[in-house]
């Protein structure tokens, strides 16, 4: 992810991360805790090397539910060992008590009143291992963690927004431009950038030399989004509906991810100004996570140091409020620079693209950095909903963060 530091002036620790799923673990703190009776099952599960669409496809056909019955509040890196709550029905109970599955392990269960639902956490709770770190490199890390700690941590979507491919965002953009050929260009052939499976790069391959159905053959099943997509294609000679054969989560996913890169370069443009607020600016307050106008940046200011408000940017949609003066200029213009206007984020497919405002910097709380011996180094912190752990390690490293290699379990 090449883009810009806050902390540009400091050196970083070197090292890497995430070398082994244990060196990079996430704990989610609940927003609330289950009540002990409903018509829900709470799971708390621990997932190693597993993201949590692929624990939720695992717990439906372990417990014969269909997917869509299984609630989460956020989605969890593959590449981790992480600790999350699931919901399930509460019918389910008795199979879910006794499950077992190679890389997930059920904790706790308890019932509650309600579903699980996208949001419904409070943060999440980190303690990642640096190693191969540069002599001396604890004490840089600790120089920038100062900063961070005081001007807060750039509010950077991470790598894993983008997937493995690191193109996510391509995808989403064609789909919103109604460009079903350039999708499929894009999703079923390509750079093989990120991709390991022969299998996959020999699909890859024979789609970019048109030959359709080999490239159905040679994917593999577990790559159930694309085998669905050549099918369709198979099928139907019709690129749109070889697009709309891909689950609605995914294509949903896809355009997040165009509204994320769009984001970060929003972030990139104000970055040394990021715990400043400008004339014009629609300030987020992180206690309520509502927007207000900020007509006179100096009357503000002080909250702003104060970190219970910062300048937000925009994740663009039908109804995303944007700001006046400079900041609103920049975005307009951000936009613009797309080749995209805030129509094309018009509901399709039964997708919608409402959009709204997200904060620039985020708050690191309880953080504690300790050695772990020669060239390592551990970082613990608390990060808000939503933000991402590896947009603090970036700067704190300054070097890439997702570079190693995690096997499946």
């Amino acid at each position: 992810m090449d883009l810009l530091y806050l902390t540009a002036g400091l050196p970083g620790s070197g090292g890497a991360i995430r070398k082994k799923p244990e060196d990079f673990r996430v704990t989610e703190i609940p927003l609330y805790e289950a009540c002990g009776e409903g018509e829900f099952l709470f799971l708390l599960v621990r997932k190693r090397g597993m993201g949590t669409f692929e624990a939720v496809r695992r717990l439906a056909q372990a417990l014969a539910i269909p997917e869509r019955e299984i609630g989460y509040a956020g989605l969890k890196d593959a590449r981790a060992v992480t600790t999350q709550w699931i919901s399930v029905p509460a019918s389910a109970e008795e199979r879910a008590r006794a499950l077992e599955l190679p890389g997930i392990t059920v904790l706790e269960a308890r019932r509650h009143g309600n579903k699980l639902r996208i949001g419904h956490l409070r943060g999440n709770r980190f303690s990642i291992l640096v190693r191969g770190a540069l002599p001396g490199g604890a004490e840089r890390a600790a120089g920038v963690f100062d900063v961070l700690l005081r001007r807060g941590a750039p509010n950077y979507f991470g790598e894993q927004r983008f997937g493995a491919r690191g193109a996510s965002h391509l995808y989403g953009e064609a789909i919103l431009r109604r460009d079903y050929d350039t999708f499929l260009k894009r999703f079923l052939g390509g750079p093989p950038a990120g991709e390991r499976d022969p299998r996959i790069l020999r699909s890859r391959e024979a789609f970019e030399a048109g030959r359709v159905q080999e490239a159905f053959e040679s994917m593999p099943m577990n790559r159930r989004a694309e085998k669905k997509c050549l099918h369709a294609l198979l099928r139907f000679k019709d690129p749109e509906r070889a697009c709309m054969a891909i689950p609605k989560r995914m294509r949903q996913m896809y355009v997040s991810s165009f509204q994320s890169a769009l984001f970060n370069r929003a972030l990139e443009r104000r970055i040394e100004g990021l715990d400043r607020l400008l004339d014009g600016d629609l300030a987020f307050v992180h206690r309520s996570y509502k927007v207000f106008p900020v007509a006179e940046a100096s009357r503000e200011q002080a909250r702003c140091a104060a970190f219970e408000i910062s300048p937000s940017g925009p994740i663009f949609g039908t109804r995303t409020l944007l700001p006046e003066g400079a900041p609103g200029a920049m975005e307009r213009a951000l936009l613009a620079e797309s080749g995209l206007d805030i129509d094309h984020f018009a509901p399709q497919g039964g997708l919608r693209f409402d959009g709204s405002r997200r904060p620039l910097r985020i708050p690191i709380k309880e953080a504690v950095l300790a050695p772990e011996g020669p060239g390592a180094f551990r970082a613990d912190f608390v990060l808000p909903s939503g933000s991402f752990a590896t947009a603090v390690m970036r700067e704190i490293l300054k070097a890439p963060v997702e570079a190693a290699e995690v096997p499946a379990p």
